[in-house]
């Protein structure tokens, strides 16, 4: 008999450590990591228990009569441990409508996580959302390097590399509060200037958040003449490196610093990681692949792997 509840905030240590033994753990899916921005989103995360014992869980955020799994988050997807079995989230997907239902919510936004997260397969919502009539909404490029074996970067790249080192650029990982403010400005000089956007988290919350989670998430920057020219925000997870930014001001660009910082990461996680994400190349909700980005990661020895979102409307 499978039941759910709301999650609240007495729950975060049964929330936590269910999270860390499932088979698709993600570190931010820690409530440590998901409730620094929750006053942006107004949590509806859910518990799935058959019987008494915990099953499952399910990030998500309220947005009007609409469920998104999670508005603050790149995914959110079903949690759940080895002993999920797909008839059992075949039933946690009727519960979850039955509640959605009741609760006058009239839409599911729904967004799978990557396959490359799994510990273990943990496709079992696909179908279910296939099996309810759900819509495959948005399909978007990501870049993955096969870190085993990866495909050969081409000689322009490893020249740019060269380059780089030949101009002096060294890459650091930083740990700093103004490290992190110094990147987040750069990142968006970039994001200002190319997509008339802002970075989602600031250094301040950047710097938070490595501090909660100094494992999982690194930068490494740049430097020239000791200045921080480019550089990256990776997260680290179990199978997993993932570039969360990436920037890189106009001398860096023609040197080559942010390929040298790539490829310094490449090298670093080669041998503790099977890939490396490069997140999307296209625009959220739109048929748009940003050709030149898309071609700047594959030229790294990546090629696509999607990130899909899917609607049930109720």
């Amino acid at each position: 008999m499978i039941k759910l509840e709301r999650y609240s905030e007495e729950k975060i240590e049964l929330w936590n450590q269910f999270n860390k033994q499932s088979k698709n753990y993600l570190f931010m899916f820690d409530r440590n990591y998901m409730d620094y921005h929750k006053d942006r989103f107004k949590d509806h995360s859910l518990m799935f228990y058959d019987d008494d014992k915990l099953i499952a869980l399910l990030p998500m955020s309220e947005h009007g009569d609409e469920l998104i799994s999670h508005g603050g988050l790149t995914y959110g997807g079903f949690i759940t441990d080895s002993k999920m079995k797909q008839h059992t989230l075949m039933d946690c997907f009727e519960e979850l409508i039955k509640y959605c239902k009741e609760n006058d919510f009239k839409n599911i936004r729904y967004k799978c996580i990557p396959h490359i997260y799994h510990n273990q397969p943990a496709e079992e919502d696909r179908f279910a959302l296939f099996a309810n009539g759900a819509n495959l909404d948005t399909v978007d490029v990501s870049t993955y390097v096969n870190l085993e074996s990866p495909l050969k970067m081409p000689k322009g790249r490893k020249a740019q590399i060269s380059r780089a080192k030949r101009e002096g650029v060294i890459v650091e990982e930083l740990t700093g509060l103004e490290d992190f403010k110094k990147f987040i400005d750069l990142e968006n000089e970039v994001l200002t200037e190319r997509h008339d956007v802002k970075a989602v988290h600031t250094g301040e919350e950047l710097k938070l958040l490595h501090d909660r989670f100094p494992e999982n998430i690194h930068l490494f920057a740049s430097i020239k003449d000791n200045k921080l020219i480019a550089g990256t925000v990776v997260y680290e997870y179990d199978h997993v490196v993932h570039t969360q930014y990436m920037a890189a001001n106009d001398e860096a660009r023609q040197i080559g610093a942010l390929d040298l910082a790539i490829s310094t990461v490449l090298n670093k996680y080669r041998e503790t990681k099977k890939w490396l994400d490069f997140g999307i190349s296209t625009e959220h909700g739109k048929i748009y692949l940003n050709e030149g980005l898309c071609a700047q990661k594959e030229g790294f020895g990546g090629r696509t792997g999607v990130y899909e979102i899917w609607e049930l409307n109720l």
